[in-house]
Parts: structure tokens; sequence; C-alpha cells
């Protein structure tokens, strides 16, 4: 039985905690804050509750798994669960609009016939079974297994199938990227590209880049369904925490780890603040990678293998709105508008332009009684992906404003105050360079998408959670936590969940 020093109270760093201690081992969980659950935070004021981040649950297995594993009790025994319907409305640039079922495949083909011309569900659905082909090809290496040591197989095998599509007096070709998908199999249809870049920006990448494999992103949203949970994420976040605490983890908030202490070439417990140095026979770091470095000064943290910049990605701004009046009834939980100028709003996020003057903008009205004071008030959360290190203006904040009136009519005549929570907040809060936000691994594109391996240089060190194998996304940092739980519990040789 290991005594294991755990960096980090986010959501990959309690998930591996509770599974160390299941197998026996005695955790520990140093956080400099004063809470746990990192990105899954929680604003209240004047009776209005608002996730900061996070607002909605995919892929929900992975977190079905962490509580049977941890405890033979179903997630749905200790948070409530409600599949979302419709998944998500979207409003396109030219005013078109349209409500997409949750996981109905068939429902979504017949929405686009409907909302963009017959034949559009047609070309989606076949484009969705290529994504279902990519996703087979490359679940268990890219989510369930650790970084293979020849990952470069990864960075070069393209999972999503090639189409070549035969053009008149030009070379045939077929789609290498997520913007050719949408050019090439999805016939350049401006609100069908929308739809489908959307999913890339929502997780700060460029469309144009972006290798086809990204089109598990559409696959995995709309085949296994979009998800709330009872009195916002936070709850998800406590249901987490109350197991760790049942399983014996041990938390020390308010103690920040200054350094990671070395003994005969391994990892050998960490340094606080004060000066506490505090033995382990295994440290797990849930921390950015600037950060990580600084803990090990002078020292290579990461083993060759794909690592990433924190300044490659962009961040997120967030607009919390307290709105007088009620719901209207049959409002969507989710709403995307859809940017006016596709191509100002890439050279804004990618190429250092000016901000686009109507942004993409997720519209999250959740409708749950909790998040407001009384049946008279409603609570609404806008979030936009911008720039990392963005300086945010109130002028940046009007145009997030106009976009979302799109999808809540008389927003500022029912506006009561709004909070917002700009890049710098987020570098503040979690230590990233300039706030930046790290999207989930992908294959191909020369393995610039896929994250550091969750071993590192430094025997008996490990890290878990966005940064690391398989990357960004709540869901990638459940799974993250399950295979460095499997490293550690049973060594080198581990080859990933059954």
């Amino acid at each position: 039985m290991a005594r294991i020093a755990v960096i980090g109270a986010g959501m990959g760093a309690m998930a591996a905690a509770a599974r160390l201690a299941v197998a026996g081992h005695r955790p520990v969980v140093f956080e400099r804050a004063s809470t746990y659950g990192g990105s899954l935070g929680r604003l209240d004021r004047d009776g209005f509750a608002f996730d900061t981040g996070p607002g909605l649950l995919h892929l929900p297995a992975v977190q079905r798994d962490l509580f049977i594993k941890t405890g033979k009790e179903p997630l749905e025994d200790l948070v409530g669960l409600t599949q979302i319907e419709p998944a998500v409305r979207h409003v396109f640039a030219d005013g078109t609009t349209t409500d997409l079922p949750n996981a109905r495949r068939a429902g979504v083909a017949e929405a686009l016939d409907a909302a963009v011309g017959p034949g559009a569900g047609g070309r989606w659905s076949a484009f969705m079974n290529r994504a279902r082909e990519a996703w087979d090809r490359s679940r268990r290496p890219l989510l369930e297994e650790p970084l293979w040591p020849n990952w470069q197989v990864l960075a070069d095998r393209e999972p999503y199938p090639s189409v070549v599509h035969k053009r008149v007096l030009r070379k045939d070709r077929a789609a290498g990227t997520l913007a050719e998908i949408g050019a090439l199999e999805l016939g350049g249809e401006p609100r069908l590209v929308a739809l489908l870049e959307q999913y890339a920006l929502a997780c700060g990448l460029d469309p144009r880049t972006a290798p086809a494999s990204a089109a598990v992103l559409p696959y995995m949203e709309q085949t296994f369904g979009t998800w709330a949970v009872a009195g916002g994420m936070r709850a998800l976040a406590d249901a987490v925490h109350a197991r760790c605490l049942q399983r014996k983890v041990e938390f020390r908030f308010g103690s920040a780890v200054t350094r990671i202490v070395e003994k005969d070439g391994r990892a050998a417990g960490v340094e606080l603040a004060d000066g506490t140095v505090e033995e382990a026979e295994f440290v797990v770091a849930g921390v950015a990678p600037g950060m990580l470095s600084g803990l090990l000064p002078g020292r290579p943290v990461r083993a060759e293998g794909p690592s990433q910049r924190e300044s490659a990605w962009p961040s997120r701004l967030t607009v919390h709105l307290a709105l007088r009046g009620a719901r209207p009834q049959d409002t969507p939980h989710r709403t995307v508008v859809h940017a006016a100028d596709r191509d100002a709003e890439l050279a804004w996020l990618f190429e250092g332009g000016p901000a686009p003057q109507r942004p993409t903008v997720a519209v999250l009205r959740t409708g749950d009684a909790a998040a407001v004071p009384d049946a008279e008030h409603e609570a609404v959360t806008l979030t936009v992906t911008v720039p990392a290190h963005a300086r945010v203006g109130e002028d940046d904040v009007e145009r997030v404003l106009a976009a979302a009136e799109r999808a809540v009519p008389e927003l500022r005549e029912r506006l009561l105050w709004h909070e917002v929570r700009t890049p710098q907040d987020i570098a503040e809060a979690t230590g990233t360079e300039g706030g930046a936000v790290p999207a989930p691994a992908l294959a191909a594109a020369g393995g610039k998408l896929l994250h550091a391996s969750n071993t590192t240089a430094l025997p008996g060190l490990t890290t878990v959670g966005g940064w690391s194998h398989p990357g960004g996304g709540l869901p990638h940092a459940g799974m993250s936590g399950a295979l460095v739980a499997g490293l550690i519990v049973e060594g080198p040789g581990f080859q990933g969940s059954q």
C-alpha cells in the first residue's frame, strides 16, 4: 500500500485518487485553491447559480464506470441526469433555425432536410457513417490505452476513411481536414459547414487545419447523447469528491505544491509553499505543462513523445446573465448562434485578426429550479471561444450579447446583471498560460493534436487531466484518471481498460 501525492483536485485527479484508494493505496490530494472540481466551478449570486465550466455532460459512460469501479453504485443513484431534448438548436448566419434531436441520427437527418433542404440530411448521414469508422479505428488507442511508445503510428495514420472525390478539370482528392470534409463531402453548403465546424471551434480547433479525424467530435455527441445534471455540473464534482472521501482519500486545500521531491532518481514526494516536505512513493500531477516544469526546475519532465504548448490553444469567454421573467416554455436547453462571418472569426481566433462583429456563441438556458431564486427569473450562460491572452472589454461583451439576442429575445430588457469570466480568470484559476484550454487528443496531423503520455521522464511521476493523454474535456479527464490509476497499480505493462 503506497502513499501517493496528488497535485490538484481537478476531475481527472480526483478520478485517479478514488481508483487508487480502492486498489489499496493512500492518496493525499494537495490543492492550492480552497475547493475541488477544477473546471467544474460554480458562481452564486443573489439566488442565481451558474456553472463556470462545462454546462452539459457528454459520454456519461466515463462517469458511470468511475462510480461502479469505486463503489458499485450507478451514477444515476448519485446525481440526477436528464437527456435533454432537443440536444441543440442551431441559429445559422442567414437566420435558418433547426432543432436537432438527442442521439437520434435519423431524426437529425430529417431535421436538416426540413431546415436546409432535401438531400442535406443524406449528406450529413453519409458523413456520420464515415465518422463512425474513424471512431471505431481510433477509440481504443486514443482513449482507453496509455499512449503507445510508437505513438508516431497514431500521428501518421488518418482513421477517417479516404473518399476520393472526382472533380472536372482538377486533380481528384480526398478530404484531409475538417474544412475539406465540409467542402467536398457536405457540398460546401454554408449551414452544414457551420454545423460541422462549430464542433471544432468549441474545442479550440481550427477546422482548416484540424485533421479529418476530428469527425469523431460530432459523432460522439450525436451518438452517445447530451445530458443535463440536476443542480448543475457542480453536483457531479460534489459526487466525485464525496466518493473520494468515502474511500478515505485525504484532501488538503490551500496547500500549494512548489516542488516535486526526487530521491534515488525517482519522484519521492512534494514540497509545499511553507517548506513542508510530504513523502510519497508516487506523485500524480494534475497541472498544466508550464506549472509542471516549474515543479521540477532544471530537469526535463517529459520523455520523448508529443507535448502540447499551452500557448497553442485558444481560451473561453463566459458571460453569466441574471434575467427577470420566467424561462419560456419549450425553450431549448442549448442554442448555438453561428457567426455572421466564418472567415473573420477564424482569422481572429487563429491569425491574430480583429474581433468579428458577431462571433459564434453557445447559449445555455438550463431551466433548473436550483439555478434561480424563483420561477420568475432565468439564469443564462453564454460561452465563446476566444484567443488565449485576449483582453476582454465592454465592446467584446456587447458583441456577445448582440449575438445572443438571436436566441434570447428581449435579453437586454430582461437583464438584471451580468458577470464575465475572461481568459485571465481562467489563467488565475488553473495556472495555464493565457487561460488556454486544451483540446481532446486526435489522431493524424503529424501528432500535433496528441497529448503527452501520462508517464514522464521521472520514474514515479505520472500526469493526469486535460494536458495529458487523452487530452482536454471532462470525459477525457475521467479517462486519464483511469489510465493513471492503471499505470500505478499494474505497472508499465498496463494495457488499458477492458
